[in-house]
């Protein structure tokens, strides 16, 4: 795992965290849970989480962008990055 990839994925986790301790009901919070908890089983000895602070849209517009980053350095699993991308921004 290169350094710039560790970076946007440690970006990515910190804002999904963000996002489900922000939440409004129990409901959405485990949705971003699960969602979290299916990035760390990516990548599980690594990036470590940073607080971070933001409105929902603003966290996850820096989430997006983060795997975007983590999409264009073509490191890890790309699919799966795809599909956690999905499933954070369109929580149904």
């Amino acid at each position: 795992m290169s350094l710039p990839y560790a970076i946007a994925l440690a970006e990515a986790r910190s804002c999904l965290a963000a996002v489900a301790d922000a939440a409004t009901d129990v409901y959405e919070s485990s949705h971003y849970e699960r969602v979290l908890i299916d990035l760390d089983s990516l990548h599980p000895f690594g990036p470590a989480l940073s607080p971070i602070t933001g409105t929902k849209p603003e966290l996850l517009d820096r989430m997006e962008a983060a795997v975007d980053h983590t999409l264009n350095l073509g490191e890890g699993d790309l699919l799966s990055l795809e599909l956690l991308l999905v499933r954070a921004t369109d929580p149904r």
